[in-house]
């Protein structure tokens, strides 16, 4: 027993002149409260360099925490008022977006009503402009001139008006009841409104 506690004790490092181990410098397991102290603030000294490193890539990182803390506070900062800016920027797009769907659907609605309309009148143009199925001959007027008051200028006169014939239309080319209201053109209530005499 007590060859083994000699063995155990020599392989354990002590200081000369006292009979304190030595702390050994890697802490391998965090086995004591020191080597989990130390390992907590090596993570956090990491992390502080990481976020120094973030902050200002390129730039040497600043010893200070507090330096690093308030710079990244400030960054924080800026970064939250940037993105509420963008927010309502993004808002106010959206409404903008939303009148400039509703004024194309105005337009569109506008210019199926002008469609419409263009085809109305063309319809209209193209029955006021056709040719009636029936077109009456143009009758022959005789020419006052014809009959001669004095004999000897008879045959004279007929000749004379045979020449003067001109021709006489007796209706239009074009139906023109089509531009006449309607209650003109109805007929069912003629015999009320001029009764037949007996």
């Amino acid at each position: 027993a007590e060859v083994g506690s000699y063995v155990n004790n020599s392989d354990v490092p002590k200081d000369s002149g006292s009979n304190k181990r030595l702390r050994s410098e890697p802490c391998g397991r965090p086995t004591s409260k020191a080597c989990r102290e130390k390992v907590r603030r090596d993570k956090l000294n990491d992390r502080f360099l990481e976020l120094g490193t973030t902050l200002d890539p390129g730039k040497p990182v600043k010893a200070d925490k507090a330096a690093i803390l308030s710079d990244a506070t400030r960054m924080v900062t800026q970064l939250r008022a940037e993105a509420q800016q963008l927010k309502d920027t993004n808002g106010s797009l959206e409404d903008k977006i939303k009148e400039l769907k509703a004024e194309k659907d105005e337009l569109r609605d506008e210019k199926q009503k002008l469609k419409l309309e263009k085809e109305t009148l063309e319809h209209q143009m193209k029955l006021l402009t056709a040719t009636p199925a029936y077109m009456p001959h143009p009758t022959m007027m005789p020419s006052p001139f014809a009959q001669a008051p004095m004999a000897p200028f008879h045959a004279q006169g007929q000749a004379l008006g045979q020449k003067l014939m001109m021709p006489f239309v007796g209706y239009p080319g074009y139906p023109m009841w089509q531009l006449m209201p309607p209650s003109e053109v109805d007929t069912s209530k003629d015999s009320e409104a001029c009764p037949p005499v007996a």
